[in-house]
């Protein structure tokens, strides 16, 4: 089931973080997205959806953050009323998954039950850095760096130590 509605896309200045542009969610919405957990699909302006969370305002309220990439991209600026589509996301590990990571999952069994012992977040967070280039052969790069490394670490991931992998890999990224 989708949720349809128009709000306005602020920017929460009294934040502390980096991220603070923000969709505010209303809260029949917000409670029926988040069983059982609060992964979503959200579309704004009618453009591909994208894996985000539903994120706690503290007091009460739920809100999807927007990042300058995605509001550059739809020419969005504070304030600007948005039409927004909330759907709940069914997917493995909310978020897209790139096809070499499915592939060297059934290739490395070693590596796969590494990434698996993992957190979700830390899930989402290295398959983000798998998907995040645009050409195959440097996500499956990248996803083979992540799992070498994962292995020679025992699992323990610590991201300082993985941007080290990337620089020293024996792959060109």
């Amino acid at each position: 089931m989708s949720y349809t509605f128009e709000t306005k896309l602020y920017n929460n200045e009294e934040s502390s973080l980096m991220w603070n542009h923000q969709i505010a969610i209303p809260s029949d919405i917000a409670t029926e997205l988040l069983k059982p957990d609060k992964r979503v699909i959200c579309s704004i302006n009618g453009s591909d959806g994208y894996h985000c969370a539903l994120n706690s305002d503290g007091v009460g309220g739920y809100y999807v953050l927007v990042n300058k990439e995605r509001r550059k991209k739809l020419n969005l600026q504070t304030g600007d009323t948005v039409k927004v589509v909330l759907e709940k996301d069914t997917s493995e590990y909310g978020m897209a998954v790139p096809e070499c990571f499915t592939e060297l999952c059934y290739q490395d069994p070693e590596g796969e039950k590494f990434f698996h012992e993992l957190t979700k977040g830390k899930q989402r967070s290295l398959l983000h850095l798998m998907g995040k280039p645009k050409s195959e052969a440097k996500q499956l790069e990248k996803t083979l760096i992540i799992f070498e490394y994962l292995k020679s670490v025992n699992g323990q991931l610590d991201f300082k130590e993985l941007n080290e992998a990337f620089k020293n890999s024996r792959f060109k990224l």
